[in-house]
């Protein structure tokens, strides 16, 4: 059983950058998909980041080039740098993993999630 808990939410204003981190413990780490994905109130969850064991990232088009997922294998973690944040960016991060080394954008691929992070970004 795979679990996963977020830090690193909070107030920011436009403009400013913010990093969130997961820490998952019970799996072997290297051969899950780790991802990023948002809640806004009154919509859907929806895909913002993910990273394999190794290989390539994959992004949302509203995030490309603003935000850089990454993990760190030797502590079980992995991370959201977001940048050049706006009012748009403000959700729940839920940090996500599942099984394999296929990148996938679809909320019901995954597995295990985490309990989320708010961030609120104030214009």
């Amino acid at each position: 059983q795979v679990q996963l808990v977020e830090s690193g939410g909070g107030l920011v204003q436009a403009g400013d950058s913010l990093r969130l981190s997961c820490a998952a413990s019970g799996g072997t780490f290297g051969t899950y998909v780790l991802a990023w994905f948002r809640q806004a109130p009154g919509k859907e969850r929806e895909f913002v980041a993910a990273i394999p064991g190794s290989g390539p990232t994959s992004y949302a088009d509203s995030v490309k080039g603003r935000f850089t997922i990454s993990r760190d294998t030797s502590k079980n973690m992995v991370y959201l740098q977001m940048s050049s944040l706006t009012a748009g960016d403000t959700a729940v991060y839920y940090c996500a993993a599942r099984l394999g080394r296929l990148l996938s954008s679809l909320r019901a691929e995954y597995n295990y999630w985490g309990q989320g992070t708010q961030v609120t970004v104030s214009s």
